[in-house]
């Protein structure tokens, strides 16, 4: 009895020292700094398709001829999360500006459940492997990646980890004023 009272605890014991069922993409989460890379006009290429089905089950597909803003997020990524609001609201005081989202590294019920709750206004594809076509340009290089495309269709900067109101309204202002 005395054994298998010891074993019963060794396992409890080694058990809670686990890292709690996180997947490998969470395990892997590279954060980034809030960093902004711009690129000259003459140096821009242009941007993937942006098109596929959205986390409510609709197709979309990126408009050409308008500033748009791309986020990479993941539903379990705590600067995700927070800098959500941040992207709707600059999603409601650009109206002329297209925002989307690319899901990546996540379950999509998940992320339908936290767009839904939150009332993001702008759709979320679930396709990350849009995410190639920026290998030669400016690639998602941390979770949350926020990438702005100019009215062409070219990408134009991203800032490398949370968004705040003033580093992505520039952005928006300067990418739009072209």
């Amino acid at each position: 009895m005395k054994k298998i009272a010891l074993v019963l605890a060794s396992v409890l014991l080694l058990s809670g020292c686990s890292n709690g069922g996180a997947s490998k993409a969470q395990e892997s989460f590279i954060a980034g700094s809030g960093a902004v890379t711009k690129i000259k006009q003459s140096n821009r290429i242009a941007a993937p398709a942006i098109s596929g089905m959205t986390l409510n089950g609709t197709q979309f597909t990126l408009a050409p001829g308008k500033v748009a803003v791309i986020n990479v997020w993941a539903s379990w990524c705590s600067p995700c999360r927070a800098e959500e609001p941040t992207l709707s609201a600059l999603s409601t005081k650009f109206p002329d500006v297209q925002f989307v989202g690319i899901l990546t590294r996540d379950n999509p019920v998940n992320a339908e459940a936290f767009t839904r709750t939150r009332h993001t206004p702008y759709p979320t594809l679930i396709d990350d492997s849009i995410l190639i076509g920026f290998r030669k340009s400016l690639p998602a290089n941390a979770i949350p990646t926020t990438v702005v495309l100019d009215k062409n269709g070219k990408v134009a900067a991203r800032i490398s980890g949370s968004v705040t109101v003033a580093s992505l309204s520039q952005l928006i202002d300067e990418v739009s004023a072209e």
